[in-house]
C-alpha cells in the first residue's frame, strides 16, 4: 500500500476528482499578449489569475493547478524573469490558495512544473544535477506558496522526470503526481510507453501518474489503459487535450466540444482512471460537462470519436461513438 496523501484523501472522500483546464488560452483570452510569460501575471495581474482560478472552481474542479508551467529558470530566462523564480512560484500558488481557500468545500492547489525545455546529458547539454537543481528552485517556490502538492506534466523523458522528482524531494516533502504527453502512437516524443512509464512510477512511489496533453484522445487514452494495468493502487490521472489542435489561419482551436470532454471523461473513469480534467483547449464549459458526466447528472454525450492511426470513416458509412447512452 502506499502512504496516504491529500489526494487519496479525497478521492476516498468523493470516488473521483475534475481537475482543472486550460491555461494558456484562457490567459490569452483574459488579455496576456502573444510570446509574454503567463507567469508574469502572478506578479503583474493577480487578478486575471484568481479569475482563472474561480472559473474552474465554479465549474466543479477539486484540484487547480497554478500558473507555474514554464516557471523554471530555464524557461524563465527566455523573458529575464529567471532572477525572480522562488517570488513567480510562491506568488501562483498563494493566488490559487487565495481562491480555494473562501470556498465550503476543500478543492487543492497543485503545484505545476513543465518541463525544462532542454534535453539531459548525453542526449544534450543538460547535466541531470543541474536539472535537479532547477526543479528543486521551483518546488521551493511552490511549497512556500501553500501548494498542497507538487505536479510534474507534459513529460517526455523519464530521465528528466528522474530528476524533476529528485529535485523536488530534495526540498520538500510534498506529494508528486507526473504526467507525460503521449504524443506519437501512444508513446511521449523520447519513444517511452504507458506500460514502461506506469512501471517506473510505481517504483518511484509517486503519489498520481497519468497523461496530459497529447496528440488525439485515442492515443492518450490508449497510455492510460497501460498505466492503469500497472499502478497497483496509486491514483491515474487523465488530463488530455480537447481533441486535435487545428490551425485555422493565425488562430489555434480544437475538435473537442465540451460533450467531447465529457464523453472523454466517462471512457476514461469506466477504464480506472480516478483523476480527471483537461489540458489545451478545455475551457470552464468543458469541463462543466465532464463534472456533470461524473456525478450523473446528465447522460454520457453520444458524439462522434475517431480513432487515432485509422480514417474517420469505419468503411461502411458509420463513426465510432465516444459514449454509450445512458437508458
Amino acid at each position: 500500500m502506499t502512504t496516504p496523501t491529500v489526494l487519496t484523501e479525497l478521492l476516498a472522500e468523493r470516488g473521483v476528482l475534475l481537475v482543472d483546464g486550460a491555461t494558456g488560452t484562457q490567459l490569452m483570452a483574459a488579455g496576456l499578449e502573444a510570446g509574454d510569460a503567463p507567469e508574469r501575471l502572478n506578479l503583474d495581474h493577480p487578478e486575471t489569475v484568481h479569475r482563472l482560478h474561480e472559473s474552474y472552481v465554479n465549474a466543479g474542479s477539486d484540484i487547480v493547478l497554478t500558473n507555474t508551467f514554464g516557471g523554471s529558470r530555464l524557461r524563465l530566462k527566455l523573458h529575464k524573469l529567471d532572477d525572480r523564480v522562488i517570488e513567480i512560484n510562491r506568488e501562483a500558488a498563494r493566488h490559487a490558495r487565495h481562491v480555494v481557500d473562501h470556498l465550503e468545500r476543500r478543492v487543492l492547489v497543485a503545484g505545476s512544473m513543465g518541463p525544462t525545455g532542454e534535453l539531459l546529458a548525453p542526449l544534450g547539454a543538460l547535466d541531470p544535477a543541474e536539472a535537479a537543481d532547477v526543479f528543486a528552485e521551483q518546488a521551493t517556490g511552490l511549497a512556500e506558496g501553500g501548494a498542497d502538492l507538487l505536479w510534474i506534466e507534459t513529460m517526455s523523458s523519464m530521465e528528466e522526470i528522474e530528476a524533476a522528482i529528485d529535485g523536488c524531494r530534495s526540498v520538500s516533502d510534498l506529494p508528486i503526481a507526473v504526467t507525460l504527453s503521449f504524443d506519437t502512437a501512444g508513446r511521449t516524443m523520447m519513444g517511452v510507453d504507458g506500460t514502461t512509464a506506469g512501471v517506473r512510477l510505481r517504483d518511484l512511489g509517486v503519489a498520481a501518474m497519468g497523461a496530459n496533453c497529447g496528440n488525439n484522445l485515442p492515443d492518450t487514452e490508449a497510455a492510460l489503459v497501460q498505466m492503469v494495468a500497472v499502478a497497483g493502487d496509486i491514483p491515474v490521472i487523465a488530463k488530455a487535450n480537447a481533441g486535435i489542435p487545428q490551425w485555422r489561419g493565425a488562430e489555434l482551436s480544437y475538435s473537442g466540444s465540451p460533450e467531447v470532454a465529457g464523453a472523454h471523461a466517462h471512457r476514461v473513469r469506466t477504464a480506472g482512471v480516478s483523476i480527471i480534467g483537461g489540458c489545451c483547449g478545455n475551457e470552464p464549459a468543458h469541463l462543466a460537462c465532464m463534472r456533470a458526466v461524473l456525478d450523473g447528472t446528465i447522460p454520457v454525450p453520444d458524439v462522434e470519436f475517431e480513432p487515432a492511426s485509422a480514417p474517420a470513416d469505419t468503411g461502411d458509412g458509420r463513426r465510432r461513438r465516444g459514449g454509450r447512452r445512458r437508458s
